[in-house]
């Protein structure tokens, strides 16, 4: 959950871990049971990472590149439609019909989002915030993911200031519902 490192670092590692789990998703046959325990691992990993980027990311695009808004914009679009797939992916097991369909839609939003910021938007933010601001927002980030929400909430706030009050709160009942139910524990 916490790499260590600037923002662009702990995200890039962040990216890698989703990939990770993803690869264990697509490396077992449709229906086996353990492609649910991975998705809802990638999904607890994305919602953390969504909530820390949207937070804290996405505001420093804004102030420091000159379309910062545009990139930010299209960003937190892309979380929306990830988000959403989640929330639908969170009602199906991994014999439902559906899952295969979603989590397909869900890995190709993710892995063109990660893409996008990889090869874009990460160069442009490290090309022109000083490296102090990027060593903080990296341990801005790493704070948010550890209060941040493990479920997709697509109706709440994607931007400062509500989404930064209401995200400890969630987080602190999804923590709770995991640990009741044991989701995100592999077996």
């Amino acid at each position: 959950m916490g790499h260590g490192g600037n923002v662009i670092d702990e995200l890039v590692a962040d990216h890698r871990e989703v990939e990770e789990f993803f690869g264990r998703i697509e490396a077992l046959p449709s229906g086996d049971k353990d492609r649910k325990v991975h998705a809802d691992q990638a999904t607890i990993e994305l919602v953390r990472h969504s909530v820390a980027e949207e937070a804290y990311l996405y505001p420093a695009v804004r102030e420091h590149l000159a379309n910062g808004n545009t990139l930010a914009d299209r960003e937190i679009e892309d979380h929306a439609k990830a988000e959403q797939l989640m929330k639908d992916l969170e009602s199906c097991e991994a014999d439902d019909p559906e899952f295969d369909r979603i989590v397909g839609e869900l890995m190709a939003e993710v892995r063109a989002h990660i893409a996008d910021e990889e090869e874009n938007l990460f160069p442009q933010l490290r090309a022109v915030c000083p490296p102090e601001r990027l060593d903080e927002l990296g341990e801005q980030i790493r704070r948010a993911k550890k209060v941040a929400p493990t479920r997709p909430h697509p109706s709440t706030p994607s931007e400062p200031p509500a989404n930064k009050l209401l995200a400890p709160g969630l987080g602190l009942v999804d923590r709770i519902r995991d640990a009741l139910t044991g989701r995100g524990k592999e077996d």
